[in-house]
């Protein structure tokens, strides 16, 4: 036979078939296969058979393929109006459907192993001291393909078996603390979860995290877990100790318990956001408590980090490496915070702060602030600690944070942020008798917010102008009431923007300045009716500061009307409430808590108490009643310094 002969048989030099012949010849098997009913067919099956036939990352010309086929039938049916011929094709189309699902959840199971493949490779070729910090970054919240609790098994059984010729002895008993760390985390959950919100319910429980008690989530947690770490730090949050302190005294375990407690942490973190966002019947409060939650976390990843960088017995190398692993998770939780669509840019983070943990927090997120760029998260997040700044009398404190605020949300086209920062600003001023300040603040926040159509900045804006023109005039004794009544309805107009936006914070800031405005120009009446709204308000958003300050003016309404006994009342309460935050204001009501135990005499100021001692135990308890006489004394003594 000739070489041309040979040349023209067909089958001796046969052409190798492509990648996408192949891919479509093996769609119009299993097209074949489904149709012919010959056996029983399964989208399990289909999934494996794709398996089976797809070479890694070509998934695509796959997809490709499978498009291709879908658009031929989808035209042949157009084309035919034979019925029966009709029919046939969509059946055709249906089992292309039945692989299209397979196909994709195909992609997305080698996604997900794709990038667990990639995870493990960063944290085994990163240097030792920094694998816990890049095991940490992949369990980031923020990141758009978070990882599954598969992908963490799969992590860890990629951990136990890695192998590479690079590594020494120490590297792979790293790399299997860190395994183990994340297999005890995610055995811990299954004991824990039915104890994540099952506090809430619990008679007599306050929902936030403030108080000290045994029967608070943290202690109940606590019961839950067995490695020392997490325990003693459950326990230790539960009885109000410093964590920081605690953990600089104790050091630290290896970087698997570290593991093990970011994945806790984490888990009781997003189920107790995942529920309070839940809360259909209470929206706004249910995502006020999600916010507060994540500042507790926030905090606590803080604090720990203060602590092991503190932590004299341990070696520098891995005391480093944990505080640094520890700070990277405040700052993950920050930023989860501050992208929330209901971030308070009017409120405080009092839900879940009380006394000395609220300071702690602040001073503890003082760093993580500092080292992040300065972003819009940042400019958010230094908005609330600022108006938390001014709780504890931290005023100048407060004005920086405002101003860096505002210079960040300027920059970053921020203009709610912008504007809110400008309205705390006017507040500050305000308080600080700088009225000309104040008017010129709110008036820009005013502007500014009709130019953007922000609302909620138009309607503290405009209490702020109000309140800020009130005193002023009062402030120069300029009584002409036509100006009162002008300045006045700006807190009105103010007020019926909230109340149409429902917006609960500003609500009770409103109804706060309307009270102070008829208190001050001695409509004492009209004050209390006020401030008693603003009571209920600023305990509903759960701005403790903000309740607080409100009984202090109705004490000091109801001592102007001469109803002694209610200013008492109302003078103790506030006293003792801004004291357990830090407020400096808790003197105000002090002073005239003192003025009035002065004018009644000793034994009847306490016959008043014990008179108010049922209205006053809901509110403060039997502790807090019990305080009152103490903090009296301690008033005194400041006063005598």
């Amino acid at each position: 036979m000739t070489s041309a002969d040979a040349g023209s048989n067909p089958n001796s030099n046969p052409q190798p078939q492509t990648l996408r012949e192949r891919y479509l010849q093996t769609i119009e098997q299993i097209v074949t296969r489904i149709l012919t009913g010959k056996q029983i067919i399964s989208k399990e099956y289909i999934y494996q058979l794709l398996v089976e036939q797809i070479e890694l990352g070509t998934s695509e010309i796959f997809e490709g393929c499978l498009s291709e086929t879908i658009q031929g039938i989808e035209r042949e049916i157009a084309s035919h109006t034979d019925e029966v011929k009709q029919a046939k094709l969509k059946h055709k189309l249906n089992a292309l459907a039945w692989i299209q699902t397979a196909l994709g959840n195909l992609q997305d199971e080698r996604q997900a192993v794709a990038i667990v493949n990639a995870t493990i490779d960063r944290v085994v070729t990163a240097e030792p001291p920094e694998r816990l910090n890049s095991l940490l970054q992949a369990l980031d919240p923020n990141q758009e393909r978070k990882l599954d609790r598969a992908q963490i098994e799969l992590m860890i059984k990629s951990l136990q078996s890695v192998a590479n010729v690079r590594l020494q002895p120490a590297d792979f008993e790293q790399l299997r603390q860190l395994s183990l760390g994340l297999d005890r985390g995610l055995q811990a959950l299954p004991t824990l979860e039915p104890h994540l919100v099952s506090w809430i319910y619990e008679s007599g429980q306050q929902i936030g995290f403030g108080g000290a008690t045994e029967n608070g989530p943290w202690s109940l947690w606590a019961q839950q877990v067995t490695k020392p770490l997490t325990k003693s730090l459950f326990q230790a949050i539960g009885r109000q100790q410093s964590i920081s302190d605690i953990t600089a005294a104790q050091g630290s375990g290896d970087e698997g318990d570290w593991t093990e407690l970011a994945i806790v942490l984490q888990s009781i973190q997003t189920a107790l956001v995942a529920w309070f966002d839940a809360q259909m019947y209470d929206r706004v409060w249910g995502q006020r408590m999600a916010f507060s939650t994540l500042i507790t976390f926030a905090a606590i990843w803080s604090e720990l980090a203060n602590g092991i960088a503190r932590a004299t017995g341990v070696n520098t190398n891995h005391r480093d490496s944990i505080a640094k692993a520890c700070f990277q998770v405040t700052l993950q939780i920050l930023r989860t915070a501050a992208q929330r669509p209901n971030f308070p840019l009017y409120g405080g983070i009092f839900a879940a702060f009380s006394g000395e943990t609220l300071r702690d927090t602040l001073f503890y997120f003082d760093l993580p602030l500092k080292q992040v760029a300065g972003t819009q998260e940042k400019g958010r997040l230094l908005t609330i600690l600022g108006y938390s700044q001014q709780t504890l009398g931290q005023i100048e404190r407060a004005i920086a944070l405002h101003q860096e605020a505002l210079e960040i949300a300027n920059r970053a086209g921020d203009r709610p942020c912008e504007i809110a920062n400008l309205n705390h600003l006017s507040r500050i001023a305000i308080g600080q008798k700088d009225y000309p300040q104040a008017i010129s603040y709110s008036q820009r926040a005013l502007i500014l917010a009709r130019q953007t159509g922000d609302k909620l900045g138009e309607a503290n804006a405009l209490t702020n102008v109000g309140y800020s023109e009130v005193l002023a005039a009062h402030a120069i004794d300029q009584m002409d009431e036509e100006i009162y009544e002008q300045n006045i309805s700006y807190l009105d107009r103010g007020l019926k923007l909230a109340e149409t936006l429902e917006d609960k914070q500003s609500l009770a800031l409103c109804y706060h300045s309307l009270g102070l405005a008829y208190l001050t120009i001695q409509q004492p009446e009209k004050a209390i009716e006020y401030l008693q709204l603003g009571t209920k308000a600023a305990q509903a958003v759960g701005d403790l500061y903000l309740q607080g300050l409100n009984l202090t003016y109705l004490a000091e309404a109801h001592h102007s009307l001469e109803k002694n006994k209610t200013a008492i009342f109302y003078s103790c309460l506030a006293m003792y409430q801004l004291h357990q935050i830090g407020a400096k204001e808790w003197r105000q009501s002090a002073s005239l808590a003192t003025i009035l135990q002065g004018q009644l005499g000793h034994e009847e100021f306490e016959k008043v108490l014990v008179q108010y001692r049922p209205n006053l135990l809901p509110a403060i308890g039997v502790d807090g009643y019990d305080y009152l006489p103490q903090l009296l004394i301690e008033y005194l003594k400041d006063r005598s310094f």
